[in-house]
């Protein structure tokens, strides 16, 4: 017999973030994980749902708001076992795709696998109006992993593997369904771009797209995201995505340990446009991957320095956590 989840009563949460930008107050760590956890676990009715996501959109998630609905949303899933290896698994979030420019996520996540870093690509397949990272591995031959056996099969193999948030968090990907129905965004887009899945420590590549986001994300790597869930590298996206604009690069700042350093300055206009695909359409970026990886086009630099520095750290990652395991 299956039980009925209790109702959380969400009104005194949406008394204090429902009242406009400059009224509203924020919640506590703990206040909001509760509360996210009851979104998450649909504990909550509709009407105080559409309430909740419509105040934080309009009011904007403080530090401690965002740990809080973070620290809900990852126990919310299986985390998927660390592969084994000399090198701590690498994280892409890709929900955007491009709109303009070829989308070459896939090109930064293959550099990577090939050298031995598990990679896990997580996102969605489509988005109307752009090229998704999941159509491009698809022209590549990479089909998503629908189980945690399935991507540590790819991460043996030493190919990047790519999940649909269905498959990876399936009540994270209900709560970004809430888009199509509301017609905005929610936290959850934001959650999905700086979640770690993996049980043990990874590298996090994460970007943000407007100002204000810089602010709050630095300040959540910098004092509230938990240490012992490794390393997080923070930089504008690519329309979106968090890989390095092959035209010039953007600046990119590591978070360890609560401490940031910038790693990438950001590079002026340059004249010179370096060789892209003359297209961004996904047959035709999946093309010109394929050949750069060959070696028969150019890498543009600001990817090859990125991917520099994922090794780095994804080594480091690797290397102090057996140092505490055998501590330990």
């Amino acid at each position: 017999m299956n039980s009925v989840p209790e109702p959380f009563h969400a009104a005194r949460f949406i008394k204090e973030i429902g009242r406009g930008k400059k009224g509203a107050r924020s919640m506590s760590r703990e206040d909001a994980r509760d509360l996210y956890a009851a979104m998450l676990e649909r504990r909550v009715s509709d009407l105080e749902l559409g309430g909740i996501v419509l105040a934080m959109r309009i009011k904007g998630e403080s530090v401690d708001e965002i740990a809080g609905f973070l620290d809900a949303a990852e126990a919310s899933f299986t985390p998927l076992s660390v592969p084994s290896g000399e090198m701590a698994p690498v994280v892409i979030p890709s929900y955007n795709g491009s709109r303009n420019i070829p989308n070459l996520t896939p090109l930064l996540a293959m550099l990577l696998a090939r050298e031995g870093v598990p990679v896990l690509i997580h996102g969605v397949t489509s988005d109307p109006g752009r090229v998704t990272t999941a159509e491009i591995l698809a022209q590549l031959g990479v089909v998503p992993s629908q189980t945690a056996e399935q991507a540590a099969a790819g991460f043996a193999q030493r190919r990047p593997v790519f999940m649909t948030i269905e498959a990876l968090a399936p009540r994270l990907a209900g709560l970004l369904a809430l888009r199509r129905i509301l017609g905005v965004r929610n936290s959850t887009h934001t959650l999905v771009k700086i979640m770690q899945p993996f049980a043990g420590p990874a590298l996090r590549l994460t970007s943000y797209t407007h100002p204000e986001y810089l602010e709050m994300l630095s300040a959540y790597f910098s004092a509230a995201a938990p240490v012992q869930r490794g390393d997080a590298f923070l930089m504008r996206g690519t329309e979106g995505e968090t890989v390095a604009n092959p035209k010039r690069a953007q600046q990119i700042e590591w978070f360890h340990e609560h401490q940031r350093t910038v790693l990438v300055q950001k590079q002026e206009p340059v004249d010179e446009m370096p060789p892209l695909p003359h297209s961004s359409d996904a047959e035709t970026t999946a093309k010109w991957i394929a050949e750069a990886l060959n070696g028969r086009q150019p890498v543009p630099a600001p990817i090859l320095e990125q991917v520099e520095h994922c090794l780095h750290i994804a080594k480091h990652l690797h290397a102090r956590q057996v140092f505490h395991d055998k501590a330990g």
